[in-house]
């Protein structure tokens, strides 16, 4: 550690450093000084580190969940293209109603009319190019997303390390 008033000469540097988003305890390790230090310091200049730590962990949690939904819309998306495709398996019910006499009238044909395989084959042709985009999209926010899990974890361990059961006093 730095003796006591040798961190005026490390000013800037500290500046920079928490410029670029370094937490306290990184400052501190970066300059050899203790977390008070730069925590002192950082008050001192009417700094915070508190409300980037909880900027970063909301911004890290927000990119988490928009991976979950473009998840949940690439199986609906996927699961309404397949029902659409599978309406071309087998036999294919048209109808009609109306007319003057609002009349309801159907057939089963073979298979389905080109109108509804190329309405079909359009919807699946869509869902795929949008999901391959969505995929693509998918692997930026995952590592930030392990990394926040890791860091909960870690300090859930640190904690549970650290955790002193009370003692009974009668």
């Amino acid at each position: 550690m730095a003796a006591r008033g040798t961190f005026d000469r490390t000013r800037k540097r500290a500046r920079e450093l928490f410029d670029r988003g370094l937490s306290c305890r990184a400052i501190a390790r970066e300059l050899s000084v203790s977390i008070s230090t730069v925590s002192r310091w950082a008050k001192s200049e009417g700094l915070s580190f508190t409300g980037r730590a909880q900027t970063k962990t909301a911004t890290v949690v927000r990119e988490f969940d928009m991976v979950a939904a473009r998840a949940r819309l690439a199986q609906k998306m996927t699961a309404n293209a397949d029902k659409a495709l599978d309406t071309l398996d087998g036999p294919f019910l048209v109808y009609s109603f109306g007319g003057k006499d609002n009349t309801y009238e159907e057939h089963e044909l073979s298979e389905a009319p080109i109108s509804a395989r190329r309405e079909a084959q359009t919807i699946g042709a869509i869902a795929f190019d949008k999901l391959t985009k969505a995929l693509e999209k998918d692997t930026s926010a995952l590592p930030a997303a392990h990394s926040l899990l890791d860091s909960l974890a870690a300090g859930f361990t640190a904690a549970a390390a650290s955790y002193e059961a009370p003692t009974d006093v009668e």
